[in-house]
């Protein structure tokens, strides 16, 4: 049980997820948080007098932070977002830093330093955007991300003395920007809704299916899930151990600890009410921090090491264990007194699983990979659980068939929807026969390559189709049989050699996706790789593969997508003529602003005047005027729709181009292809995706 140094009540509804601290004085910790009513409140404990304070925003906060946004100045600045403006002010001066327009939204904030940037950045994530304010209002970062952002963290993940960007999205995908280049990509299964930065380069995320872990540099370490939601999380060392814990606000008012390396529980306590934000600081003026809990009912709880005595943990953790246990043993006893007779099965079973590809089946009729389960008797399986990331809703699949179709045999459909490697964790529910009631669970764990919803194809013909991406590869053939054994669900046969032998200096291999039909072609000679298929991002996918399995530091290639290409000439035209039209509209916006203006004051004289007749008139041409205002909105809300998917496909385009290379070619491509958009030279752009080099 765990023992608060302090608990406040401040009687202030918060808005959950909405809760930051800072020093606006330089040294005294004032914790901030919106409340309803689109006000912003901040708490400061040194001054008696008026502890508390409420600022107007007018509109509903979507995110707020604090920290050293002002180089020249050791006071902490407050940064607050809404969905359309982003807000810096000075807490102790009582004034604005700078007050910015944001169109698409600020949902997130971080404050730091970022990269080779020297001044420290308030970084906003918005609406499939990112971008980066400075002290003075400026905006020397701005990059596209691919959908909306929900969480960002800084981190020196690579250990070069400089932060790197992770940003979490609502497309499920963790990504790690080197300030607007994008280095690497790691899929999760939800929504990624908060990140914290750890120590010895690690980070926290928690997904919206109430998931929690922890990464190691690019490797999961561990995570937990929860049937209750994950609010927020902070890093804090409870125990005293010297390293800091993982902690976690949820939902519904729990507070745990988790060892940032085990992900074992070392304290927890219940709020009365749901947990609103988690930070750490010196609330009580001891010179010593200490982790601050706030409830979206204003209350507030202080704990630090000694809120919770160490051996009460080890016992604690101990009882739990054992009790699982006990509880285990005693079902498992409940079910073999229940029924002694006719429940057990041959010593000797065993449950066999095979993984093959199918174009299509009984079970699916598209295409698909089939794990088949078998037992090597006359045993039964009457039921599967499957569970896997990314693949099911819930991330738990069950196969049951009907009691006449059982057997020993039971295939399990299942559709990867992205180019990943996964875990799958396979639950067989195996018995004499199937009208028993009780079964024996046989567990089992398979990986599906990464490559794995690929089937052979017929062979095609030697000419290289339109797109393609060749590079240079010093690599033996049975290498690369290596790499696609470990990669591919498939193996290719002699007849795909291009010798005679497995000393043969040619390799090649034709594939199908089992997700739309389209051909992959491999082909391997004289030392140059060649990849063909109409999708950029599936070469890429397969570059960063070969790279990682043969230690590749650098890899630069040439691309040939006539096709994407031309639909990249066809979005750059259309970016420049949305912008167009969204500052013509802007302009018509505020011409119209101006005649609203003039009809008011014009109606209130009339009003005074008593002349009613042209008082109606005002108040009809008025109504039109909004109208139009209305009208205009949808279409300039529409335009701006089209623009960030607009950006959004050019953004794709070049981070698929990036990861054609690998090193240094990778960064270089990003940036100069970055530098050919912002100029307009689209025929510099393609040029650097073709060939790396502008």
């Amino acid at each position: 049980m765990a023992f608060p140094l302090y608990t406040l009540q401040l009687k202030q509804k918060i808005l959950s997820g909405r809760v930051t601290i800072g020093k606006y004085d330089g040294s005294h910790s004032c914790i901030t948080a919106a409340t309803t009513g689109d006000k912003v409140m901040v708490h400061s404990p040194h001054l008696r007098d008026r502890e508390l304070s409420m600022l107007n925003v007018n509109q509903v906060v979507s995110t707020i932070s604090a920290g050293k946004l002002n180089p020249n100045e050791e006071k902490d600045m407050l940064v607050i977002g809404t969905q359309s403006t982003l807000l810096a002010y000075h807490v102790e001066n009582n004034t604005d830093l700078f007050y910015k327009e944001v169109t698409d939204g600020a949902n997130v904030v971080v404050i730091g330093k970022l990269g080779s940037i020297n001044t420290p950045l308030a970084i906003v994530g918005g609406n499939c955007s990112i971008q980066g304010f400075d002290w003075q209002g400026n905006d020397p970062f701005w990059t596209v991300t691919g959908d909306n952002v929900r969480s960002l963290s800084l981190l020196d993940i690579d250990h070069d003395e400089q932060n790197e960007l992770i940003v979490g999205s609502d497309d499920f995908d963790l990504r790690i920007f080197k300030e607007d280049a994008l280095v690497n990509e790691i899929s999760e299964t939800e929504a990624i809704t908060s990140l914290v930065a750890l120590k010895d380069n690690k980070f926290a995320y928690s997904l919206a299916n109430g998931t929690v872990g922890v990464y190691d540099k690019l490797n999961r370490a561990w995570r937990v899930k929860s049937k209750n939601a994950p609010v927020c999380l902070s890093s804090y060392d409870i125990d005293g151990d010297g390293v800091p814990e993982l902690i976690t606000g949820w939902s519904n008012g729990k507070v745990d600890a988790r060892n940032s390396r085990t992900g074992e529980v070392v304290f927890h306590d219940v709020l009365g009410h749901g947990v609103a934000g988690l930070v750490t600081g010196d609330y009580t003026m001891s010179g010593k921090s200490q982790l601050i809990v706030c409830s979206v009912q204003g209350e507030i709880r202080g704990y630090d090491s000694t809120s919770v005595p160490r051996d009460t943990i080890q016992h604690g953790e101990v009882m739990r264990e054992l009790f699982s246990k006990k509880q285990a043993l005693l079902s498992e006893l409940k079910n073999y007194s229940s029924d002694p007779s006719g429940t057990g099965i041959p010593a000797n079973t065993r449950l066999l699983t095979e993984i093959s590809v199918s174009s299509g089946s009984k079970i699916y009729s598209g295409g698909h990979v089939i794990v088949s389960l078998s037992t090597n008797n006359l045993t039964v399986i009457r039921s599967a659980t499957v569970f896997a990331e990314g693949i099911f809703e819930g991330e738990t699949f069950v196969v049951h068939p009907r009691i006449d179709q059982v057997t020993h045999h039971l295939d399990i459909p299942l559709v990867p929807p992205k180019d990943t490697p996964l875990d799958i964790h396979i639950r067989a529910f195996v018995g004499s026969n199937a009208m028993k009631t009780q079964f024996h669970v046989f567990e089992v764990t398979r990986q599906l390559p990464r490559f794995s919803m690929y089937n052979l194809a017929n062979p095609v013909s030697k000419v290289i189709p339109d797109s393609f991406v060749t590079f240079r590869l010093n690599e033996k053939p049975l290498r690369l049989d290596a790499w696609q054994s470990q990669n591919f669900l498939v193996n290719s046969n002699t007849e795909e050699r291009g010798g005679e032998g497995p000393s043969s200096a040619e390799w090649r291999i034709s594939l199908t996706s089992l997700r739309d039909g389209s051909m992959l072609q491999l082909k391997y000679e004289s030392g140059t790789m060649t990849i063909a298929t109409p999708h950029m991002g599936i070469a890429a996918d397969i570059i960063q593969s070969i790279a990682q399995f043969f230690n590749l530091n650098t890899i630069q290639s040439f691309a040939e997508f006539p096709s994407i290409f031309l639909s990249l000439r066809d979005q750059l035209n259309k970016v420049e003529e949305l912008q167009q039209n969204a500052a013509k509209m802007s302009a018509n916006v505020a011409d119209t602003a101006n005649i609203v203006r003039g009809l008011i004051v014009q109606a209130e004289d009339s009003r005074l005047l008593q002349y009613m007749k042209d008082l109606r008139e005002c108040y009809s041409h008025l109504q039109q005027v909004n109208n139009d205002l209305i009208r205009n909105y949808s279409l300039r809300s529409a335009n701006h729709k089209e623009l960030l998917q607009t950006l959004r496909n050019i953004n794709a385009v070049v981070q698929h181009a990036s990861r054609l290379r690998v090193g240094k070619a990778k960064n270089d491509v990003a940036g100069l292809c970055r530098s050919a958009i912002a100029t307009k030279n689209i025929n510099l752009l393609i040029k650097t995706i073709k060939t790396g080099e502008a």
